[in-house]
């Protein structure tokens, strides 16, 4: 077997691990978008246009057990809660950023803090109060 440049080794070899972590990246935004999505509809189901869901936990755990048949348990009430949480947490897709993954988003340590309109309009009359 002739020899070959352990240059070129590397580069290929940087090309592949390219590709796997892209790959990796890709999945984890799917997962993401796909927990996004499925808080949305739990939300809009439950919720029906209210502030308050009329029949929340019941709604999940009957999905959780029906989802849980198909597909295994990581469609459980836990996780199924959790998706609820985060979409309403990041009620608009583009603010669920591509280049974290779904651990990251459960950890909550990228959790935004996003304020009710009340409170936008008590500091807004803060500031107006102070300016004058």
């Amino acid at each position: 077997m002739k020899k070959i440049r352990s240059s070129f080794v590397e580069d290929v070899k940087g090309i592949i691990n390219t590709a796997r972590q892209t790959a990796v990246r890709s999945v984890d935004f799917c997962r993401v978008q796909m927990y996004w999505n499925i808080g949305k509809r739990i939300f809009e189901e439950e919720q029906q246009g209210k502030e308050r869901a009329d029949y929340g936990s019941y709604l999940i755990k009957n999905l959780a057990y029906t989802l849980v048949s198909d597909y295994g348990s990581g469609f459980g009430v836990r996780q199924l809660e959790q998706s609820r949480k985060f979409y309403r947490i990041y009620p608009i897709a583009n603010a669920v950023r591509s280049q974290l993954n779904w651990s990251q988003y459960k950890s909550n340590e990228y959790q935004l803090y996003l304020p009710t309109k009340s409170q936008l309009i008590k500091e807004i009359n803060k500031i107006k109060t102070t300016i004058e």
